[in-house]
């Protein structure tokens, strides 16, 4: 009998890129997949296949999905849940196989954002057909989205899962979008679902009640103890709109550690917990946001002792004042911080501060014209992110350059028409632009 799991599909290159006021060079949303993969997560979503900037990106990574270097994360593509949306990503993104169609399902946002034009079972007929066109064009998972699940009616949550489910879905995502929900309500209503529908649940949460990562694993419970396999969306430091969403980190320790989980609930055995330092750090860099200090797990305060009565215990035995370990998390290393002379190199570097980066990274050039032609890269990537490269971010492009110069090439849409080709040509630009 087969067992189910909850597995993890980390939406931090799709929904914690939408963070206001921040985001991700196409270069660090690929050192992310990477580190995912690393780590064992079972699932990235990893962009828009609409949206033309994404385009040269989604299709390097899958790229690397084809020459191994992403070979434990599937990959997926998210969009409106329409027909055309689907035909314009695969026209886009051709190699795409996995893909989650979303559309508003709660009475709220049928009439708020459709302002009276769809009915909901407009919405249905609307999924139904997209559903149609990913199985039409070979996706292999697909998973449809009720965006605002928590505040719309469960009846109809279940008819437009099941009408999804035979056109062709495979999964089910509940998206508690504003962060309305509490764990109880979450359980009752996503075992419900389960029960009735039979598929695998994909548990989507915001934190704008603190209750993110609570929602998240007690849904992911339900699911489980309806019968069938959960996924848990998760962005890295939690990450994403508003108050983010579910911190993947704080997620899986909740599941492997907590007294109601642990031993009982089981993850995607090839997950990898040692990886979330790494991961963590980066993506903390990237997003140029600071991991707060009292961040489970990899915040600097996680393992930290002050108090007497707490210092003593913790000397005594860790387990006194740790639940965990941090080296279970990658963390304990000690870590080098160069306080004499440090070259670098970056968008104005030279050959020879260049190859000295390389040199100490034990990575080797063969030839003159590899070594410049890593250089010009290297230079544009310094632009790409405007950020000093990291470790990672040097190897990566060392190691696939021909990716590494797709995913930093942005095409720009412009193509006057109209009345901005007529200003364009016959008027003169306005003296006081700035």
């Amino acid at each position: 009998m087969k067992e189910n799991k909850i597995y993890f599909v980390d939406v931090t290159n799709r929904d914690g890129v939408q963070t206001s006021r921040l985001g991700l060079a196409k270069l660090e949303k690929t050192i992310i997949n990477l580190m995912l993969n690393d780590m064992g997560i079972t699932q990235s979503e990893f962009g828009f296949p609409t949206t033309k900037h994404e385009i040269n990106y989604l299709n390097g990574n899958l790229e690397l999905v084809e020459r191994g270097a992403i070979n434990r994360t599937k990959l997926s593509g998210w969009m409106r849940g329409i027909a055309e949306d689907v035909e314009l990503s695969f026209k886009n993104v051709p190699k795409l196989k996995n893909v989650n169609l979303s559309q508003s399902t709660s009475e709220q946002m049928i009439h708020g954002k459709y302002l009276g034009k769809k009915t909901p079972e407009d919405i249905i007929a609307m999924t139904q057909e997209a559903v149609k066109c990913a199985v039409s064009k070979g996706a292999e998972i697909i998973g449809v989205n009720a965006e605002d699940a928590s505040r719309s009616d469960i009846e109809f949550l279940i008819k437009y899962a099941k009408a999804a489910k035979n056109a062709g879905a495979q999964r089910f995502r509940y998206c508690d979008t504003l962060g309305y929900e509490d764990p109880q309500t979450t359980y009752d209503r996503i075992y419900r679902i389960a029960k009735e529908t039979d598929m695998s649940i994909e548990l989507h949460f915001h934190n704008d009640l603190g209750m993110a990562v609570g929602c998240s694993v007690m849904g992911a419970k339900a699911a489980i103890d309806a019968g069938v396999d959960a996924y848990i969306n998760t962005a890295i430091n939690g990450m994403g709109e508003r108050a983010g969403n579910a911190d993947l980190v704080s997620c899986l320790l909740a599941i492997l550690k907590s007294a109601g989980f642990q031993d009982k609930y089981q993850i995607d055995p090839n997950i990898d917990l040692s990886k979330a330092w790494q991961l963590a750090k980066y993506t903390s860099y990237a997003f140029g946001v600071p991991i707060p200090m009292n961040q489970p797990a990899v915040g600097d305060n996680a393992f930290a002792h002050e108090s007497g009565i707490h210092a003593d215990g913790a000397l005594k035995d860790r387990r006194n004042y740790e639940l965990y370990d941090f080296e279970e998390l990658g963390r304990g290393e000690p870590e080098i911080i160069e306080t004499g002379r440090m070259i670098t190199t970056g968008e104005y570097g030279g050959i020879k501060g260049f190859r000295n980066v390389y040199n100490n990274l034990e990575l080797e050039f063969k030839d003159e014209h590899e070594a410049r032609n890593i250089l010009e890269l290297v230079r544009y990537a310094n632009v790409h992110t405007q950020k000093p490269l990291t470790s990672s971010e040097l190897r990566f492009i060392y190691h696939y350059p021909d990716i590494a110069a797709k995913v930093m090439t942005v095409e720009p849409y412009y193509e006057p028409q109209g009345a901005i080709k007529e200003r364009v040509e016959t008027t003169k630009a306005p003296k006081n632009i700035i």
